[in-house]
């Protein structure tokens, strides 16, 4: 495994800050690849990035040497095969409430008998200029996080976090608190799942991963074990950075 690589960095837990693109545009992501950040995220499950915009933005990323994640709109073996041929680092896939369906993307995301379909040329595999062993031993660098939203997932974490080839948990804090009947993604009952959340994966040596729409409640979240933080998307910063030159604009006219 590349030590310098994001996979190693997840299973670390070193402090990482990205973010999620919902526009489909490759310009975003050549425009965030120059703020520092350790990974971005295409947001394929609430965005409309087909599968064509989807790798553009891949390959914008992999040339600027950013980390390009995915989350899949469902955990089927053709959405993750669709991400990781067109260049992904990894995949973050939506409600994993299970071992059963958490074995299942492991399993998809992972060279293998039953797993994911060997293609040559490809841009994961270099257009043809890897060889089969190369193509192979890229699995070691492949990201695949599943994502804890119900209840469910919550009670099975420990079993879930012991999943082979699964290399992270991120906790879904909006789905999670609606399906505790909440409307605060900071409810106490919230916080507690993040925190068995980030005991299991701690216990297995894997990655702790939620989001967080500003800086507000980051101690709250790093106190409870969480280390790699998915920071809103372009959309709240576009919206932030008009809305405070707007109010100063105001302010001083």
């Amino acid at each position: 495994m590349n030590e310098t690589g994001l996979r190693a960095r997840i299973l670390r837990r070193e402090m990482l800050c990205g973010t999620f693109i919902k526009t489909p545009a490759i310009d975003v992501v050549e425009v965030l690849a120059m703020a520092g950040l350790d990974f971005i995220c295409l947001d394929a499950e609430h965005a409309p990035f087909d599968r064509g915009r989807m790798d553009s933005c891949l390959a914008m990323a992999k040339a600027l040497g950013l980390p390009c994640l995915v989350r899949v709109p469902e955990g089927s073996p053709t959405q993750i095969l669709m991400a990781l041929d067109a260049g992904a680092a990894g995949i973050v896939v939506p409600h994993v409430y299970s071992v059963e369906k958490a074995a299942a993307v492991a399993k998809a995301a992972r060279y293998g008998h039953g797993g994911r379909g060997y293609a040559g040329s490809t841009r994961s595999a270099g257009y043809a200029t890897r060889t089969m062993p190369e193509v192979l031993a890229m699995t070691e660098e492949t990201v695949v996080l599943g994502q804890i939203e119900e209840p469910e997932g919550v009670d099975a974490v420990a079993e879930i976090a012991a999943t082979p080839g699964l290399d992270g948990l991120f906790v879904g804090p909006a789905d999670l608190a609606v399906s505790y009947g909440e409307t605060d993604m900071n409810a106490p009952v919230v916080i507690d799942a993040m925190r068995k959340v980030c005991e299991a994966t701690k216990a297995e040596g894997k990655g702790a991963v939620t989001f967080a729409p500003n800086m507000g409640n980051f101690d709250t979240l790093r106190d409870a074990g969480m280390h790699m933080l998915f920071f809103a998307s372009e959309h709240a910063w576009m919206l932030n950075g008009a809305r405070s030159l707007v109010s100063e604009f105001r302010e001083r006219t």
